[in-house]
Formats: structure tokens, C-alpha cells, sequence
């Protein structure tokens, strides 16, 4: 298939997916919003968008001048049936453009930490099974969606509620990441060190890197999303 990918800051790419897409065969294409020249293809171009994190919100236009153009073309993209992924603001950029609210999450979540199934989350069993054992994730947000009507709650964690959810077959938002590498996780921190204060639910720099250990099994969970979602 034909994947685009939407990047917004150069310290969060795709980090594992682009692996998987590899090694899956598909085409991959990107629009980097930090590049002055960056381009958005004609949604007839993607049979998949996958939207990226960053640091900015949601509702920064005046200081992103082309989040306004961004939401358009994820708009474009749910409108005319393509498969559509996000992850952590790439997430909350869906859920706006579904007509949901996002806010300020009740807590600024930043490290490794369990998420949980919701009693929703079984009706649809092979993410349930991903998910039932309750697997620490890699999470980097302050900001937290709200959960359209027609969307399955997924997911939450001690910190926040709405970590996950599944419009339908083809649309899934994530709030946290499980496309993380050690190379990621390194840039992220070297990128958000003043982001590191001491609140509950923000890991130390330390705490953060010994938890790398994580990485190989939020990889094999995101392999298995990506192949429920793009198959």
C-alpha cells in the first residue's frame, strides 16, 4: 500500500512502523511540516495516513500556521475511506477532526506505564488480547482527547482516561507510543529535557532511559495494530 506519513517536529518520526512498513512492502511517502518546503500529496495519491506526535497542540495555528492545512487533509483522507493512524498528537489531530473536544489531560504523562483494557475495549477481541495483560507503553503528552460517540473507548491508564480509540476498521488513535526505539526515546528526551519535573506521573531522565527495556514489546504490539489495521 501507499503509507503517508505526517511529521511535525524532526525528533519523532516513525520510528519502529518505518521497519514494519519495510519489511511489509509497502511505499512510504512523508510531509514534514518543520521543512519550509514541505508538501502535502493529492488524497487519490495515499491508501494510508499515519500522523505523528509532537510537542505543539492541537489548536496552535497562530504559532503552526499549517496545522489548519494539516487538519483539512486528515479530513480529505477519513472522508474519502483511507486507513488513517494516529499516535499521541497525531491522535488528538483525529479526534478534533472527528468534531471531539481536546483539552488539557488531568495529568502531564511522560514515561513508562501501564495501560489498561476498558470493559469496551473486548468488543474487539484481537486488541483486547493485546492489551489484557496490561503492558507498560511509552507516553509523552499533556493533552488528552474526548471520545466520539461512535468510537470505542479503548484504553486508560492511572494517570489518564481516553488513551485509545477505534472509530472503525479503518480509523485508530493512540495517545502513547508504541513506535519507540532507543534512538527515539534518546532524541525525545534530548528535545523535552525541561519537560522533565518533578509531578507524579513524569518520570526522571533515568527512570526513562532503564526503561528502554519495554521497547521490544511495544514494538510486537504496534506490529500487530498495523497489520489489523492496514490489512
Amino acid at each position: 500500500m501507499k503509507v503517508h506519513y505526517l511529521q511535525h517536529v524532526p525528533f519523532e518520526g516513525l520510528g519502529y512502523i518505518k521497519t514494519w512498513l519495510k519489511e511489509n512492502n509497502h511505499t512510504i511517502s512523508s510531509t514534514r511540516f518543520y521543512e519550509t518546503n514541505y508538501h502535502l500529496p493529492p488524497v487519490t495519491a495515499v491508501d494510508a495516513l499515519i500522523i505523528m506526535g509532537g510537542p505543539m497542540g492541537v489548536y496552535d495555528e497562530n504559532q503552526y500556521s499549517w496545522l489548519q492545512e494539516e487538519k483539512q487533509f486528515i479530513k480529505d483522507c477519513i472522508l474519502a475511506g483511507k486507513k488513517v493512524l494516529g499516535i499521541c498528537l497525531g491522535a488528538q489531530l483525529m479526534a478534533a477532526c472527528l468534531g471531539t473536544k481536546v483539552s488539557e489531560a488531568a495529568h502531564k504523562e511522560i514515561g513508562w506505564f501501564p495501560v489498561f483494557p476498558t470493559e469496551e475495549s473486548k468488543k474487539l477481541h484481537w486488541l483486547y488480547d493485546l492489551f489484557k495483560n496490561n503492558p507498560v507503553v511509552f507516553h509523552w503528552h499533556g493533552d488528552r482527547f474526548e471520545i466520539s460517540g461512535e468510537s470505542l473507548n479503548l484504553l486508560s491508564s492511572e494517570a489518564n482516561t481516553n488513551q485509545a480509540f477505534y472509530y472503525n476498521k479503518n480509523i485508530i488513535g493512540l495517545q502513547f507510543h508504541l513506535e519507540v526505539t532507543e534512538e527515539t526515546t534518546r532524541l525525545m528526551l534530548e528535545n523535552g529535557d525541561a519537560e522533565l519535573t518533578d509531578k507524579l506521573y513524569i518520570q526522571s531522565k533515568t527512570e526513562i532511559k532503564n526503561g528502554v527495556k519495554y521497547i521490544g514489546q511495544c514494538n510486537e504490539i504496534m506490529s500487530h495494530i498495523l497489520n489489523n489495521w492496514i490489512s
